[in-house]
């Protein structure tokens, strides 16, 4: 007589066929079936391994209409309840610029509470492109790339204690060019003469690498009291040519990663600047971040995506996805810079949009599916 065996699941399968023959036993296939994986149905994956927190980014205690945020630019988490935005001041629906406005640099807490506003350097920021706080640092000093270009102020690089109480560097001669065509006319700037300086990188003794930036096409290093030691770099699209510095991050290997934007690339250099290697065909890049994990993940403008990258430049994976303010939670519309805090929260700036997005681990994600902490390097 002929055993019938009723295969209920891929596991039933797979241990029918383990076992070379067939098992009858009902106990035994009912365990065969609380193994089948679990189907969950729907969902598109538009914030991939996170959820996006609803209505955390908040109007300012000043926002009555028509007035809202200006592109926010730049984000720095000095601690998960305490983290420091970069915006160029107010705007009306229609981008009108609010006279007289502040709201230039804010902190807000794990909720999105606005619960500082550095409303006393107002005068000194026009457009605050990026913000960081040094990991090597054990004063979490707070440093802003100042592109300039309006209100009197000049391009510049800031540091200010972590409090925001005091300013205790500034970088950048006040006599800069005002136009891209009369920065690219000069090839050999001078160490603080700026053209919409970009982005900085930080190194363990200190030192730190300039993006610069827009109309200029260097890196420029200097020591940890902000002397000028090296530049590298000039206007092209060539190995060691650049067109829009607008990323910098180093990895264990202390190598150089540059987002060169324009020319739709990343370039990798030696910290004295000697070409290694570069990765083709990435959309607008706007920046690079690499994590504990040696993980790299860029921030692509126009796809409004990040992308995780191998050491070698292989896209490994990629999450993000473009939508108006309040379309969904964690929407972003042309991301701009990005940070994690210790437990694991993202925060994305998105400049186009005028909002910061925090985005939080899904349970049970998949480790390699999410941004880790910050790399920090040892001496």
């Amino acid at each position: 007589m002929k055993r019938r065996c009723h295969v209920t699941s891929l596991v039933a399968v797979v241990s029918f066929f383990g076992l070379g023959g067939c098992v009858g036993d009902e106990s035994t296939v009912a365990s065969q079936n609380e193994q089948a994986p679990v189907v969950v149905k729907g969902g598109d994956a538009r914030n991939g391994a996170y959820d996006g927190v609803p209505g955390w980014w908040k109007p300012a205690p000043d926002h009555e209409e028509p007035w809202t945020w200006g592109q926010v630019s730049g984000v720095a988490v000095d601690n998960p309840n305490r983290i420091i935005v970069a915006v160029w001041g107010d705007r009306s629906r229609d981008g009108t610029e609010r006279e007289g406005g502040s709201n230039y640099l804010v902190v807000v807490d794990r909720d999105g509470n606005l619960i500082e506003n550095w409303s006393q350097w107002d005068g000194t920021f026009n457009k605050p492109h990026q913000l960081y706080i040094s990991p090597y640092d054990a004063d979490r000093h707070v440093w802003v790339v100042e592109r300039g270009g309006g209100r009197g102020v000049h391009m510049q690089i800031l540091k200010f204690t972590n409090d925001g109480s005091e300013l205790v560097m500034q970088l950048g001669e006040p006599d800069h060019p005002t136009t891209r065509e009369e920065a690219r006319a000069n090839p050999n700037p001078g160490p603080y003469t700026y053209g919409e300086p970009a982005v900085l990188a930080f190194l363990p003794d200190g030192s730190f690498l300039l993006g610069d930036g827009y109309w200029h096409t260097r890196i420029v290093k200097y020591s940890a009291d902000g002397e000028y030691l090296m530049e590298w770099g000039e206007l092209g699209s060539g190995p060691g040519q650049f067109d829009l510095v607008h990323g910098l991050a180093v990895d264990r290997d202390r190598r150089v990663y540059v987002a060169d934007r324009r020319n739709n690339r990343i370039q990798i250099f030696t910290e004295d600047g000697e070409f290694v290697d570069q990765w083709p065909d990435i959309t607008d890049p706007v920046g690079v971040f690499i994590d504990e994990h040696d993980a790299v993940w860029v921030i692509s403008a126009t796809l409004n995506r990040i992308l995780k990258y191998n050491v070698d430049g292989e896209l490994e994976y990629y999450w993000g996805t473009y939508g108006p303010q309040g379309s969904f939670a964690g929407s972003l519309s042309r991301p701009h810079q990005i940070d994690v805090d210790a437990e694991g929260n993202v925060f994305i700036a998105s400049w186009s949009g005028g909002w910061l997005s925090k985005f939080v681990p899904q349970p049970g994600a998949d480790p390699r599916r999410l941004v880790g902490r910050g790399l920090v390097l040892s001496d």
